[in-house]
This record gives C-alpha cells, sequence and structure tokens, in this order.
C-alpha cells in the first residue's frame, strides 16, 4: 500500500471514530428530562404504569418486571434473550419498535412510541436511570 493510500485510511478511520464519541451522562439533567416519561414509566419498584416501573431497569433481563404485562414485541424479542444494559437502551431509547425487530429478527412493535432524538438526552437518562 503507498503512503498517500495509508495517509487516506488513517484519516478515514479518525474521522469515524470521532464522529460518535462515547457520551458521559449527567444524571442531574436526566432527572430533568425523566419529567417526561413518568407520564408512563415509575420509578418506585412494583408500581407499573403504562410502561413499566424503571426503578432497576440498567442491567435487567427482559421481561422480568412482576405483574407488568409486555407487549407482543418485546415478547418476541425476549424470546431471543437480552440485558437492558446501557448499549440496549441506548439503542432502544432512539427507537423502540427497530430495537426490537432487530433482536427478535423480524418486524416489532414497541408500546413505547416515545424516542428520545439527542445522543446527550438519552446518555442523560441512562445515567439517572443507574441511580435508580
Amino acid at each position: 500500500m503507498t503512503f498517500p493510500r495509508k495517509l487516506a485510511l488513517v484519516a478515514s478511520s479518525l474521522a469515524f471514530l470521532s464522529a460518535a464519541p462515547a457520551l458521559a451522562g449527567d444524571a442531574a439533567k436526566g432527572e430533568k428530562l425523566f419529567k417526561r416519561c413518568a407520564a408512563c414509566h415509575s420509578l418506585e419498584a412494583g408500581v407499573n404504569k403504562v410502561g413499566p416501573s424503571l426503578a432497576g431497569s440498567v442491567g435487567r433481563e427482559c421481561g422480568t418486571v412482576e405483574g407488568y404485562k409486555y407487549g407482543s414485541g418485546y415478547q418476541a424479542a425476549c424470546e431471543k434473550g437480552f440485558v437492558a444494559d446501557e448499549a440496549f437502551l441506548t439503542d432502544y431509547l432512539r427507537d423502540p419498535s427497530a430495537k426490537l425487530s432487530e433482536i427478535a429478527g423480524s418486524k416489532q412493535r414497541s408500546k413505547m412510541a416515545f424516542k428520545l432524538k439527542k445522543d446527550e438526552d438519552i446518555a442523560d437518562i441512562i445515567e439517572f436511570l443507574k441511580t435508580q
């Protein structure tokens, strides 16, 4: 490989890596943002609303909130198994149905129609949920 091609490869790799930096969330900002979520989700264990309680949600195995009836899209994804870790939550909060479809291997719909658009908001919400 010639020097100019190597240089171009290195430059394009650096551009790719810098395009999606890992964001450190801010739990205080996430707490404020959670007000949007509170209409459908509780932070109190055992208290489910339209959505399941989010107490202890980061790191939880799929479909394990006692007393909550999950939608068919979530159930289909759970058959494949996953943990609601930071990587899952980042994708799920961006587009819940797309993430469930990816896991299930077929088109699925999530009960959660709300989507977060900004990477910073997603990181902040996740950081806040880690405190719950």
